[in-house]
C-alpha cells in the first residue's frame, strides 16, 4: 500500500479549501497575494509591514528588460514555439541560476556565516565581514550578492533597505550586507549590493531559510516573463530571433 503524501500547506474537502488553516474565501477577501505567498512559505500570516516588504521584493525582481537571461530565453523559446506559453515561461525560469537571479540563496548562507562568526567570536559585523572578504579572496571565490552588470548602485537597494529600516524589520542581515559592501570597497574595489544581496538580507531578517533567496526571485520574475512572452506573441513574428553566428571551424574536407 502506498503511503499517503504529507503536507502542512493546503487541504480541502468537497466544499472548501484551507491554506495553512485559513479558509480560502477569507484570504481572497482580506489578504494580498504577497501576504499569501508569505503564509505559504512561513506558515503564518505576516504583519502589515512584513507583507508590504515582501510585496516590494516581488516587484523589485519582476522584470529587468528583454535582454536579461531569463527574459531572452523565454522570448527565444516563444519565437520558435508559439503554441505553448507555458514552455516559454518554463524556459525562462530554467535560465535563472547562480549567475542570474539565483544567488540569493548563496548570499543568505553567506550572511548566516558572517553573523555566526560575529556571535561565536564576539566580533562586530564589520570585522566579521572583513574576515570573510579576506577568506573568499584567498580561496578565489566570488562573494554572492555583490556587483551588477548595469548598475553602479542598484536603485532597488535604497528603497528596500529604507522600507526595512522604517518598519523596524532591518536586522543583522541588512547590517551585515552593508558592512560587506564597505569591506569589499576597501579591500577589493567598489561593488554595489545587487538585488540578490538585498532580498537575501531582508529575507534573512524576516526569518526565512536560505532556499527562499532563490525561490522569491523565481516567484517575482514569472510575472515579468509572462509579460515578455505575451509581448513576443502580440508584437513579433514567429522565428524572428536570429542570433548572429560566425563559423571558425575547419574548412570543408573529405572523409579519409
Amino acid at each position: 500500500m502506498v503511503e499517503p503524501w504529507r503536507t502542512g500547506i493546503t487541504t480541502y474537502d468537497e466544499k472548501n479549501i484551507w491554506i495553512c488553516g485559513y479558509e480560502i474565501g477569507a484570504l481572497m477577501q482580506r489578504a494580498t497575494f504577497a501576504e499569501t505567498i508569505f503564509l505559504l512559505h512561513a506558515g503564518r500570516m505576516p504583519s502589515q509591514q512584513e507583507g508590504k516588504l515582501l510585496d516590494a521584493i516581488l516587484i523589485s525582481s519582476a522584470d529587468h528588460g528583454p535582454g536579461s537571461p531569463s527574459a531572452a530565453t523565454a522570448r527565444l523559446a516563444c519565437s520558435g514555439n508559439r503554441g505553448s506559453v507555458s514552455s516559454a515561461i518554463a524556459a525562462g525560469v530554467l535560465a535563472i541560476g547562480d549567475q542570474h537571479g539565483g544567488a540569493g540563496m548563496a548570499c543568505m548562507e553567506l550572511i548566516a556565516e558572517g553573523v555566526t562568526l560575529a556571535k561565536s567570536e564576539e566580533l562586530s559585523l564589520e570585522t566579521a565581514a572583513g574576515r570573510l572578504v579576506d577568506l573568499y579572496r584567498a580561496r578565489g571565490e566570488r562573494l554572492a550578492g555583490m556587483g551588477h552588470r548595469q548598475h553602479s548602485s542598484d536603485p532597488r537597494k535604497t528603497v528596500l533597505f529604507g522600507m526595512a529600516e522604517s518598519y523596524g524589520l532591518a536586522g543583522d542581515g541588512v547590517k551585515f550586507m552593508l558592512a560587506l559592501e564597505s569591506s569589499v570597497a576597501e579591500k577589493v574595489k567598489p561593488l554595489p549590493i545587487n538585488i540578490d544581496g538585498v532580498l537575501a538580507a531582508i529575507l534573512y531578517d524576516l526569518g526565512f531559510s536560505s532556499i527562499m533567496g532563490r525561490l522569491i526571485f523565481i516567484i517575482g520574475r514569472v510575472a515579468g516573463l509572462s509579460a515578455e512572452v505575451a509581448e513576443e506573441l502580440t508584437r513579433e513574428k514567429a522565428m524572428r530571433i536570429k542570433v548572429p553566428v560566425t563559423y571558425d571551424g575547419p574548412p570543408p574536407r573529405d572523409l579519409p
